[in-house]
């Protein structure tokens, strides 16, 4: 994380199938590790999606996950904001905030995964 603080994710069923799916590395606790051991580099998906020809960048997933949170959902901004764990600006609105909204993000991802089977099934990539 770049705020150097723990995030918690509260992942739904078909995002838990995939993850325990994925090939592991020998004594490499990471989920997505690099061949030669350590954490894949930030620009790894970037030539993944060029190389598969898809016209898109990584930072595309988390705004459509913020549009979608916003335009068709009604979960409080906030949850949507703790979701990508971007840093709460204001100070005081900082100092005050303790908790981290989990009960709330695991709704809101279930709903994601929904959205995202749906979209599936009527044929979107």
């Amino acid at each position: 994380m770049k705020a150097g603080r723990e995030h918690r994710v509260p992942l739904s069923p078909a995002a838990l199938a995939l993850l325990r799916s994925l090939p592991r590395w020998p004594d490499n606790p990471l989920v997505f590790a690099a061949p030669r051991g350590g954490v894949l580099s930030d620009m790894t998906l970037a030539a993944e999606l060029r190389r598969m020809k898809v016209a898109a960048v990584p930072h595309g997933f988390r705004s459509t996950f913020h549009d979608w949170a916003a335009e068709r959902t009604h979960f409080p901004r906030e949850v949507a904001e703790m979701a990508l764990a971007h840093a709460i600006g204001d100070k005081v609105e900082a100092a005050y905030r303790r908790g981290d909204l989990f009960d709330k993000r695991r709704r809101l991802m279930d709903d994601w995964a929904a959205f995202l089977d749906s979209a599936k099934e009527q044929g979107g990539s």
